[in-house]
């Protein structure tokens, strides 16, 4: 039940220009986002980014697209779930190909697109990682009633620093060292 480095890939789903003013804490989100991405990054994980009719919504935050892994691909949509959506759903398919049978997904919304890309790749046989503090929604109550939604589907709720450090394994690694720091205040 551990996340893997060389089963995982990460999914950032939707955080873009013109949603974010309106998601609760969406600083918080942005900066787990950031860790998330760095460890990604680090630890050679395969980022997908989505983002949902990019004509109305805006771009991915700009802050956000500069910390990509360079290898990273973002994809449009206009489905609510990034399942449905042939590209996005061929890129995940391809990953899983590769032994990569484990999402670990952010962004936003929660109780939305977050949660109805969760479960349909969770009811695919992929194992399912929502990261609580690198989601949100524009209300909290969207995202509690996404959070039990997922858990009862059998998607896992897991925190940035549960990711990162099941990643990592140990300590005494050059990622370790390069990671450690960004989870001290």
């Amino acid at each position: 039940m551990l996340m893997n480095a060389s089963r995982s890939h990460l999914v950032v789903v939707d955080v873009q220009a013109r949603l974010m003013p309106a998601i609760h804490d969406s600083e918080g989100l942005v900066r787990n986002l950031a860790i998330l991405l760095e460890a990604a990054k680090r630890l050679k994980i395969p980022v997908t980014v989505t983002e949902q009719y990019p004509k109305g919504l805006g771009a991915t935050l700009p802050s956000v697209a500069e910390a990509l892994p360079s290898e990273a691909v973002t994809l449009p949509k206009t489905t609510f779930s990034a399942a449905r959506e042939p590209s996005i759903a061929e890129r995940i398919a391809t990953m899983r190909g590769s032994s990569r049978d484990q999402l670990v997904i952010c962004g936003a919304e929660a109780h939305i697109c977050v949660l109805q890309t969760a479960l349909e790749f969770r009811a695919s046989g992929l194992e399912v990682f929502v990261v609580a503090d690198a989601v949100s929604s524009r209300s909290p109550h969207s995202v509690n009633a996404a959070c039990a939604r997922l858990l009862h589907a059998g998607c896992h709720w897991v925190t940035t620093e549960m990711v990162a450090f099941e990643w990592m394994e140990r300590a005494a690694t050059d990622e370790f060292r390069a990671l450690a720091p960004l989870f001290k205040d």
